[in-house]
This record gives C-alpha cells, structure tokens and sequence, in this order.
C-alpha cells in the first residue's frame, strides 16, 4: 500500500477581506518592527510586529506553546484583525505582523515543534503579497494567497524567495488546536505524521542497530528491556 503524504501546507477554509486588512495594516502609524531573531535564517529585511506576545509587550516577537501571552496595544487599534482572530474558536499564543523585504530570502531552515501535532498550528494570512513570494516547504513550492488562510508545518524545511518588488507582509498566528481546530484540519484534508517508528524521533533506521547494541552493553534493566523491545519493532518491520 502506498503511505500517504503528511500534510506539509494545507489551505483552511477561511477567507478574509484583503482592503479591510490592509486598512488596519495602515491603522498602525510607523510602528517600531522587530528584527527577526534569527539572524543566520534570511537575507535582507525580515522583521516582526506583536499583536499578541508575552505579558502583551511590543518587544517581544518570540513564538511558543505557552506562557501569559496578551494582546498588545496594536492590536487594540486594529478592529479587523480582531475580528479575524475570532474568526478561530481556539485558543491563540503569538500573533504577529510578519513583514519580508522585497528581494529578500529567508533561507532553508526547520522550526522543531512547529507542528499541528506538536500543539501549535501556524496560520499564515497574506496582506500584502504577490504570486512571486514563494514557498519552498520539503522540495514543494507554493504561493500563499492574500486573504486566505494557510498552515504550514514549520517542523518541514522551509524557505521564502521574495521575487517581487514588494515588501511581502503576512499575520501569522499560533492557534493552539483543541476539537474544532482539529476537525476543521481535517475536514480540509489534513493528514497527521506517523508516530515516530521506534518511539523516539532520534532513533532511526540508519542507527536502531547502534543503539541496541550500546543499551545491550549496559547493565541497566530498564536499557535491556528497551534493547528488546527495538529490537521486536525492527524484525516486525523488516519482514
């Protein structure tokens, strides 16, 4: 039987109006932009406003699956976006403004944890964009379109190519997925990734062998019975 593809990107079925996000994007007179926190990650301008961090402070662009997180004083001035957030009978973290220089990359990159299975769905809603910002996610490239809404599982490798003379501008929320949000997923044709065959998402195919072998030699009880029980899953497997 052929596996199933895990979902990578998938489009959920919400759509919002591309001018009246536009008009709360200008409702935000020269905010101050938070350079990306990873630097090694792109090239030119990548930058971050919050609309709902930690504790509800401007300085703070970091996305996680828990903590105080509060809206911020933008937010406040932005009648549409919140909107939009209620648009998601779920739970939110980090909501954030996401903005990319025209020409610029975001270079190929992982974000572990990023994933629906992991608590966190990441929601990416273009404001400002053009069919020539691209995604790269595992070997596959996709435009997200304005207004609609998009997932994507940044555990994927993932990169951006701005190949427009526009600065490319996304909300990007962090949904923490609760029953609808899962239904909604799969309703849309979402596809979980398999649990990891061993347990352990760092024990592989290419190094089962290695590390029986190491948990054979030790003494412990409990490192013998996880040996056999590797063991029992790699003959299983490779029948």
């Amino acid at each position: 039987m052929k596996r199933v593809q895990a979902t990578r990107y998938l489009r959920l079925p919400f759509d919002f109006d591309v001018n009246a996000l536009q008009q709360d994007l200008q409702r935000l007179h020269n905010p101050v932009w938070l350079n990306h926190y990873n630097d090694s990650a792109h090239q030119k301008r990548w930058a971050c406003l919050p609309l709902r961090s930690l504790g509800g402070s401007l300085q703070d662009i970091a996305a996680q699956n828990d903590g105080n997180f509060m809206d911020t004083p933008l937010l406040a001035a932005c009648p549409y976006f919140q909107q939009v957030l209620r648009s998601f009978a779920c739970a939110t973290t980090s909501v954030r403004l996401m903005t990319m220089a025209a020409g610029g990359r975001i270079l190929p990159h992982t974000d572990p944890g990023g994933g629906f299975e992991d608590g966190v769905a990441r929601l990416h809603i273009p404001i400002i964009t053009d069919p020539r910002v691209l995604f790269h996610i595992d070997g596959e490239t996709i435009h997200f379109s304005a207004g609609h809404t998009w997932y994507m599982n940044a555990n994927c490798t993932h990169a951006v190519d701005n190949n427009s003379e526009l600065e490319r501008i996304h909300l990007v929320i962090d949904c923490i997925p609760n029953d609808w949000l899962k239904q909604v997923f799969v309703d849309a044709g979402w596809v979980a990734n398999p649990p990891p065959k061993y347990g352990d998402p760092s024990v592989t195919d290419e190094n089962v062998a290695t590390v029986i072998a190491q948990l054979r030699s030790s003494n412990n009880t409990q490192a013998q019975q996880l040996a056999e029980r590797l063991t029992k899953i790699l003959a299983e497997t490779s029948v």
